[in-house]
């Protein structure tokens, strides 16, 4: 469950994002202020609250983390406005300190690598990489599928040139990080680094 607020160009409106619509033709069906969206087959894809702040203070822009006491107060909404659906609680952090195990050549690329990328313990992800300094024995930032990046984009589970990919490893620049470099790579962290612990991104 994705969950995103940006009151100065959306509005006071929390949008709850629960599956890829892979851009298809959805169905919405509003009531009141809540508006569930749909896909055709009937797969709920997204919620939308309207006027939140009349029900929860939301702190921040762009993700949010919601805890158990507002998830609770999202069904009340739910089930005041005639909907049947339930949102489940999802505390786990998204973009998280990852290290690189192992890391291959893509056998159809010659930019891309598959690694396989602890993300806490005994999590282990296959991530198609493009970055030109990846390499095994690297502690990186990972963000992993339901995360929302700074600039909006959602990463989902997909597909590189054939090979499954389980999130993205992160450059300075796509996390928004103050005095990013320019040149193409991704952020490399020091040894120390936890793996599994919440990074925090820039705005």
């Amino acid at each position: 469950m994705i969950t995103a607020y940006n009151k100065e160009h959306v509005g006071d409106t929390l949008m709850v994002i629960i599956a890829n619509d892979k851009e298809v033709e959805n169905v919405v069906e509003r009531k009141g202020n809540v508006a569930r969206i749909q896909t055709i087959e009937g797969t709920v894809v997204a919620w939308n609250f309207f006027h939140i702040s009349d029900y929860l203070t939301i702190e921040g822009t762009g993700q949010i983390s919601l805890g158990e006491e507002q998830v609770a107060e999202l069904n009340r909404l739910v089930k005041q406005a005639g909907f049947e659906d339930e949102l489940v609680v999802d505390l786990e952090p998204k973009i998280v300190v990852g290290f690189v195990k192992s890391c291959k050549k893509h056998p159809d690329s010659d930019h891309l690598s598959i690694t396989q990328t602890e993300v806490a313990d005994g999590e282990v992800l296959q991530i198609v990489c493009g970055a030109p300094n990846v390499k095994a024995g690297q502690k990186v930032v990972v963000a992993k599928p339901g995360a929302m990046m700074p600039d909006g984009l959602i990463i989902w589970p997909g597909v590189l040139r054939g090979v499954e990919s389980f999130g993205m490893i992160c450059s300075a620049k796509e996390l928004r990080l103050a005095n990013a470099p320019e040149k193409k790579g991704i952020l490399e962290l020091p040894f120390d680094a936890v793996v599994g612990e919440a990074f925090e991104v820039g705005v």
